[in-house]
């Protein structure tokens, strides 16, 4: 039963035009593409915000790289100091 063939596939695909007719058919698929579209310009947009917003934070936050050398040189001149 999982497995259809090309004739049944055909058969339905006769069937269903037959029922509902070409020009149903065809403004059903350009409103399910035209929703499909959306859908990936939503989810586009959303990737672009979210890596905007990263960007933005890496710029403000200071990084661990930044901060390392500093903390090293504090304890080296600390280091001297007590020497």
């Amino acid at each position: 039963m999982g497995n259809m063939g090309i004739w049944q596939l055909l058969i339905i695909a006769v069937i269903v035009i037959l029922l509902f007719g070409t020009k149903k058919l065809r403004s059903l698929g350009g409103d399910l593409g035209g929703a499909v579209k959306g859908f990936k310009n939503a989810m586009s947009s959303e990737e672009e915000k979210k890596a905007l917003e990263e960007t933005a934070a890496e710029k403000t936050a200071p990084s661990v790289e930044k901060t390392a050398p500093n903390a090293e040189k504090k304890t080296e001149s600390k280091d001297k100091e007590q020497v």
